[in-house]
């Protein structure tokens, strides 16, 4: 009989250890996707700061200047991850991971989310301004209705309840067209290209990324975004004289570094999230940059405050919450 009550006090004891492990695993999960939204959000701001500096600011036609922003930022990103990998030892993973099935799955999914999607987005940003962030940011309703038909990742009801709140908030954002904006409509088709895009990258990441080590596959995905932009698209677009002016003008790499260290800190988060939570959870609170977005170009570039971009930032915002968690349980008492 004590045998018995031994075992079973054991067992017991065994998965409330389990339960504890797994709820602070998923609070990590929250927390990475969280904190990935908000380094976005910085990331997206400094590199319109870098923008606004020569030669960037008068270059011709409108694909040189956001291509050499992108590959630059991207390459800064991936040296930034060199040093932190280097630091863990794990350089040697960057090589053995590319020989992989899941390592060539990330490739796939970083040529979408980096030279296509970021290029796309940088396009909308320079059309469309500081409104195309949250456009951008209906990717994660892309990435839920991916992660449902290739990982099988059902919602509930209530994720999509929050994610038809996050893109209502881009909507009601965008509702308002800002005056001396010519190309306002082509800025926010490029940036519902790029939440596609991204929609896609994190059904790929949360595939790889549950098997492959998150520091390595994000490094692996700002070099390869970078190098692909800096020598085979700004090629294409007749932006090398650019790529050279900006390189030896100074102030916008400066900020371009900075934006680059930015950029990796969310994506290693980003990553991390998707797969510790789920592809349609991590992208959900990844999307949240669209309101840190919106902040700082207020606050930092004087982006004129308007009540829809209050309503729809406030509304991306809930929705995201509802995302993770039921707002009811904070209502509610009981061993948590």
């Amino acid at each position: 009989m004590n045998s018995e009550k031994s075992v079973m006090q054991t067992t017991v004891s065994a998965e409330s250890k389990m339960k504890a492990v797994g709820k602070k695993f998923r609070i990590a999960g929250l927390g990475n996707g969280l904190f990935s939204g908000l380094t976005y959000g910085i990331y997206s701001t400094l590199v319109m700061v870098a923008s606004g500096y020569d030669p960037l600011v008068s270059a011709a036609g409108f694909l040189a200047a956001p291509f050499v922003s992108s590959g630059l930022n991207d390459l800064f990103a991936g040296i930034w991850l060199l040093f932190y990998n280097a630091k863990h030892g794990r350089l040697k993973e960057l090589s053995r991971t590319l020989k992989t099935k899941p390592g060539q799955m990330l490739v796939v999914g970083f040529l979408l989310g980096g030279p296509v999607a970021n290029g796309a987005y940088l396009i909308g940003l320079a059309m469309a301004g500081a409104y195309a962030i949250p456009i951008s940011a209906t990717c994660s309703l892309f990435g839920s209705l991916f992660a449902w038909i290739f990982l099988k990742q059902r919602p509930t009801k209530r994720v999509v309840f929050g994610m038809l709140l996050c893109v209502a908030g881009a909507i009601v954002i965008n509702w308002a067209k800002p005056e001396g904006a010519p190309n306002f409509t082509l800025g926010i088709i490029c940036a519902l290209i790029a939440a596609v895009c991204w929609g896609l990258e994190g059904v790929f990441s949360s595939f790889g990324g549950a098997m492959i080590d998150t520091d390595v596959a994000v490094n692996l995905r700002e070099l390869i975004s970078g190098l692909v932009v800096l020598i085979l698209i700004v090629p294409l677009v007749g932006g090398l004289k650019l790529l050279g002016g900006t390189l030896t003008a100074g102030i916008p790499i400066l900020w371009l570094v900075l934006s680059g260290l930015s950029a990796a800190a969310s994506f290693v988060c980003w990553y991390k999230a998707n797969s510790m939570v789920g592809c349609a959870i991590g992208m959900s609170l990844n999307v949240t940059y669209a309101f840190w977005g919106v902040l700082f170009c207020v606050l930092f570039l004087g982006q004129t405050l308007t009540p829809t971009i209050v309503i729809g930032s406030i509304v991306i915002v809930l929705g995201a919450i509802i995302v993770t968690m039921n707002p009811l349980d904070l209502f509610r008492k009981g061993d948590a």
